[in-house]
């Protein structure tokens, strides 16, 4: 492959000769695939096994290319490349996701095997985005910025990835399988709703390990992961993987599409049962070839060391002026900024979600202008967050002003992060095969309702997930307030559930208000929620906690009258 590659900062993982030769071959391939599926020489039966392994869906109305951002970490190149081809293949806008992907919703077939090539430019692919393999693996988009990090997850799911990517025994599972990995004592990564969860602690030695969380996952049949490892040595983490997943493959139900899940293993043959097979397994894996030597594990973690941050004032009195005089840029500061490692920086999130808009969307300009704002504050680095907002890890506290007025250029300085419009919202009926309601018009209903920004605060955090279907893509089971869209008799209907939450020591599913709802009672009901949680909330108390505190029945009186 030739050398096209744009420069990557040297705080990013960079391809090498066997990356980018894989990608040269797997785009070859693919490019055939296509060449024959459009000569007729494929059946759509054949060909989409072999679409499915390079991310390529067909949905409603087009195929759809999911690309893989791995960890959730992008430079401004790749961003600018991804908007040039949501520009020159698709509509000129894309779709981030709750798995730190971008979707790309109206790719043509023939335009598919370019749009790969494109993206092995800047070393970014689509591969295992989609079939029963392991799926790109995400992390706490904060990493190697948040204040309370123990260590850079990003590390290990590089480590991960390149174990996982094309391995032989796992190609072929019973179900699609998700790993998810933080290094904080705050889960901001989701680790317990996941196939495996992996939760970097240091223990009572001072030695950083891991707690291994197996069987989580929502959908049909939502489940918290359960404990099999308190505690796992970092250099034993692939042998574990290798073992559970050998053990998911061995017994995992291939009979049932439903029940095929790691999670529906785990709670049919018990927790204990499986950490018995999966020590077996571990115990003849863990001293051989897949032991992590000191150096593998140095030399990944050298590619993600933090970026050389010059000193920076931590008090800056020109923004301590702004936040008083401007109220929108006081709110912003609280709600889309948060605190960094280095004292003179902060963490930013740049909200997908203006008030009215689709969650998580971004237009090819919008895409560039974050980059160019990446370029000139934060070190060109960029993050995905699973809630569908991009995040600047590295801005410095003088810089703010700036950024908050650039992103406001851009519509993506809304002061609503963890506030009642920052809804995360699956694509729903208006693209999905799946679905069955529509999730973004209920979105953009909720937030242009409770669009007032300085209302929002005073409601505090509230977060709003809503489904279109019950595979749970919008993760609404543990959501604050859960939406999920059913169909009934050709009815779109909306269900909603109380009390979701994915916070550590405090990870549960929302339980069912009561009986569904029509699309015109949606925004009705949620204000009614929102109303309850404030005549009772007492100091200091969220939703949720308000939730947990009073129970369902107040919610369920105001929503259905009494019942």
């Amino acid at each position: 492959m030739p050398d096209t590659h744009l420069p990557i900062p040297h705080h990013f993982y960079r391809y090498d000769s066997y990356d980018r030769t894989l990608l040269a071959e797997r785009i070859a391939q693919f490019r055939d695939q296509v060449r024959r599926r459009l000569a007729g020489e494929l059946t759509e039966e054949q060909f989409k096994p072999l679409r499915l392994q390079n991310g390529l869906y067909l949905q409603l109305h087009a195929y759809m290319l999911r690309i893989a951002i791995p960890y959730g970490t992008l430079s401004s190149h790749q961003l600018r490349k991804l908007a040039d081809i949501a520009r020159r293949y698709d509509r000129g806008y894309g779709h981030f996701t709750t798995r730190q992907n971008l979707q790309l919703n109206w790719i043509r077939l023939e335009d598919a095997p370019d749009a790969l090539a494109a993206l092995a430019e800047v070393d970014m692919h689509a591969i295992q985005t989609s079939g029963n393999v392991i799926r790109n693996v995400t992390a706490d988009h904060f990493a190697g910025a948040a204040i309370d990090e123990i260590e850079d997850p990003r590390i290990w799911c590089e480590i991960v990835r390149q174990w996982s990517t094309l391995h032989p025994e796992f190609s072929f599972l019973p179900r699609k399988f998700k790993i998810a990995i933080t290094g904080s004592p705050n889960d901001r990564a989701a680790v317990r709703v996941h196939d495996i969860g992996l939760r970097l602690w240091r223990n009572e030695a001072g030695a950083v390990g891991f707690e291994v969380i197996v069987g989580g996952g929502l959908g049909r049949t939502p489940m918290i992961g359960k404990t099999l490892r308190a505690f796992l040595p970092r250099e034993e983490l692939l042998a574990y993987l290798e073992a559970t997943l050998r053990v998911y493959n061995r017994y995992g139900r291939r009979d049932n599409l439903y029940k095929a899940r790691i999670k529906i293993l785990v709670h049919e043959v018990g927790a204990e049962n499986i950490r018995e097979e999966v020590e077996a397994e571990y115990a003849a894996l863990k001293d051989g070839a897949l032991r992590l030597p000191a150096a593998t594990i140095e030399a990944i973690a050298r590619q993600f060391a933090p970026p050389p941050l010059p000193h920076r004032p931590a008090v800056v009195p020109a923004v301590e002026a702004l936040r008083l005089d401007e109220p929108e840029f006081a709110l912003w500061l609280k709600a889309n900024v948060a605190p960094h490692r280095m004292a003179g920086y902060r963490i930013v999130t740049a909200s997908l979600k203006p008030a009215g808009a689709p969650p998580g969307d971004a237009s090819a300009a919008q895409m560039e202008g974050v980059a160019d704002i990446a370029d000139a504050w934060s070190q060109g680095e960029i993050r995905v967050s699973h809630e569908q907002n991009l995040v600047l890890p590295h801005v410095a506290v003088e810089d703010l002003p700036s950024v908050w007025r650039a992103l406001g250029r851009l519509g993506f300085a809304e002061a609503n992060v963890g506030k009642v419009t920052d809804i995360i919202a699956c694509p729903g009926l208006d693209y999905c095969a799946l679905a069955n309601a529509r999730s973004i018009p209920v979105a953009q209903r909720i937030s242009t309702h409770f669009a007032a920004v300085a209302r929002q605060h005073d409601i505090g955090d509230l977060k709003i997930k809503i489904s279109g279907c019950i595979n749970a893509c919008g993760h609404h089971h543990v959501g604050h307030i859960g939406i999920l869209g059913v169909d009934r008799n050709g009815v779109e209907l909306y269900q909603v559930s109380l009390g979701g939450d994915v916070d550590f020591g405090r990870t549960a599913l929302g339980t069912i208000l009561g009986p569904a709802l029509g699309a015109d009672q949606v925004v009705e009901a949620v204000d009614a929620l929102v109303a309850t949680y404030l005549a009772h909330r007492a100091d200091g108390e969220r939703f949720v906690d308000t939730y947990r505190r009073i129970g369902i029945q107040p919610f369920k009186e105001t929503v259905y009258g009494t019942v």
